[in-house]
């Protein structure tokens, strides 16, 4: 199963992903964690991402692309992963269709996590992380508006886009994501 799992800043992705790819036995691929990982190991493509998510801004596709290429060839990708953070762009899910397109590996499912703006604020404003202060996330919200929300009607387009209501407990949003995920199966 290949799943990519869109949402907003703050719609609670990386919280369901793991728990869904424990279940389903997938590898959880977080851009945001990947990104994090190579900032804190300065890496080059670590300190190039930092400059742009200490301000912000969405990390440029041609970072995103080289990690996410580099980590889907590692073995525990083989029997299925979930993308969460990525793609962002129509840009980046088009280069991931060829990408995977060249493999023989296409998507099974882009899901969203929707949630309301207001929700979204009070739940990064909480989070604490140094990245979430008030304009970095009115940075981040008004970045997905533009940027990631075309994902919606392009992965629709193709027929692999479903929306879950991203509103409730942790388990009642977990229990619809798996409704979802187990019609794949």
């Amino acid at each position: 199963m290949r799943v990519i799992f869109i949402g907003p800043p703050g719609a609670g992705k990386g919280t369901q992903a793991q728990r869904l790819v424990e279940l389903y036995g997938l590898a959880h691929l977080s851009t945001g964690d990947m990104l994090r990982a190579a900032r804190d190991a300065k890496t080059e493509i670590g300190l190039k991402a930092d400059e742009y998510m200490s301000s912000g801004a969405l990390v440029p596709d041609e970072l995103i692309v080289t990690i996410i290429v580099e980590r889907l060839g590692q073995p525990d990708c083989r029997n299925g992963y979930l993308l969460d953070g990525f793609p962002r762009t129509i840009a980046q899910a088009q280069a991931l269709d060829e990408m995977l397109a060249d493999k023989g590996t296409p998507l099974d499912a882009a899901l969203e996590l929707k949630v309301p703006e207001e929700e979204l604020f009070r739940r990064l404003a909480e989070r604490g992380r140094a990245d979430d202060s008030p304009e970095v996330i009115r940075q981040r919200l008004d970045a997905y508006r533009k940027q990631t929300k075309p994902l919606l009607d392009y992965y629709n387009q193709q027929k692999l886009f479903v929306s879950i209501d991203g509103l409730g407990t942790e388990d009642e949003i977990f229990d619809r994501a798996k409704a979802v995920l187990d019609k794949l199966l």
